[in-house]
């Protein structure tokens, strides 16, 4: 340990996405190479001197316990921990957060010194995993409100191979076998009796931990949502999502110094009829066991929606992946002026 493999694959990984802006601490991690970065890890994040760093990935994440701000972090899989090095732009933006980090005398405008927070997740204490629509993101349980982190990779590939990576770590875990299961029919295991309705889908790992799939009916439930959303003459059965991505809007900030623009994160539907962008809780739902109320805002927030047949064109950009999309709309009035002429024009 390290393996050449090993550390090339991670030194391959540590790249920050080029539209995500970090502070310099996380730009110097970003700039370490191969054993630089495994010497790194053990002098300054590590808790024990004989884990092992597995994987490391580049991605958004959130906290339940501040579900509105979203945050660039390093993750870093060792044999005993998921440890998240976090952007010190974070911990000084908001004041009533330094409760949630009990930091002390940390001095933020100091530019000479750099500061990362580094937020520990043991895989002792991992309890589940939530695996996000088409993999688009993912949620790690612990055993408490601290211990709940949404990572939102916007990436299928770099989920699935997170997720296989944290597979194999747990299945190095001493944990005491379970008790023998009772025997249950299918309908008993995977269903409920009182409602009728699958459960999602369960994959129970050696170690205990939950890796929790959505099933067929959280697109449905996501289907019978935009279709409330459209007009009455939308006929449900013939309505299908064609494209589910998490995506960022962009805001361009006029009259600053630079051109700059800021990124809003969004959750981007395409049916057959609607191009629709909705504000998503990412963190919220499945609600946690522990959870005594519902969270204060629903899963999903109707921020704007267009008809496909008022789209004029579609602008593309020439840089590299992310790819930015501008779509032109007509401004059109009355938008159910055309719709009825047509309808009394032509009939049923």
């Amino acid at each position: 340990y390290p393996s050449e493999l090993l550390m090339q694959k991670i030194t391959e990984d540590n790249q920050i996405p080029v539209h995500l802006h970090v502070s310099a601490s996380l730009q110097y991690v970003a700039g370490l190479k191969g054993s630089a970065l495994v010497e790194f890890f053990h002098g300054n994040i590590a808790e024990v001197e004989n884990e092992e760093l597995r994987h490391l990935m580049w991605s958004s994440v959130l906290f339940y316990k501040t579900p509105s701000v979203e945050v660039m972090a390093c993750v870093l899989l060792s044999t005993k921990a998921i440890y998240f090095l976090l952007d010190d732009s974070f911990i000084c933006a908001d004041e009533h957060q330094s409760d949630f980090w009990n930091k002390e005398n940390s001095d933020c405008d100091n530019s000479s010194f750099h500061l990362s927070c580094c937020f520990v997740l043991k895989l002792n204490d991992l309890q589940s995993v939530n695996v996000g629509l088409f993999d688009q993101y993912f949620r790690i349980t612990g055993h408490s409100a601290d211990h709940i982190v949404t990572c939102l990779t916007r990436d299928s590939y770099n989920t699935h191979t997170f997720i296989q990576q944290l597979m194999a770590v747990l299945s190095l875990l001493a944990r005491t076998p379970s008790p023998e299961p009772v025997d249950k029919d299918f309908y008993s295991e995977f269903g409920s009796k009182t409602t009728g309705k699958m459960e999602n889908y369960e994959l129970i790992h050696s170690s205990r931990v939950k890796f929790i799939y959505p099933n067929e009916e959280e697109i449905g439930d996501l289907a019978f949502l935009v279709a409330e959303k459209m007009d009455a003459l939308t006929n449900l059965p013939s309505l299908n999502i064609l494209l589910y991505v998490l995506a960022f809007q962009v805001n361009h900030v006029e009259g600053s110094a630079q051109n700059t623009s800021s990124l809003q994160p969004k959750t981007l539907l395409l049916t057959s009829s609607d191009l629709f962008l909705f504000d998503e809780d990412y963190i919220s739902y499945p609600l946690p066991e522990f959870a005594k109320e519902p969270p204060k805002r629903d899963k999903y927030q109707l921020a704007d929606g267009r008809r496909i047949r008022d789209l004029d064109r579609v602008l593309m950009g020439y840089q590299t992946y992310p790819q930015a999309l501008t779509f032109v709309f007509d401004d059109v009035q009355n938008q159910d002026l055309m719709q009825n002429l047509t309808l009394d024009h032509f009939g049923e």
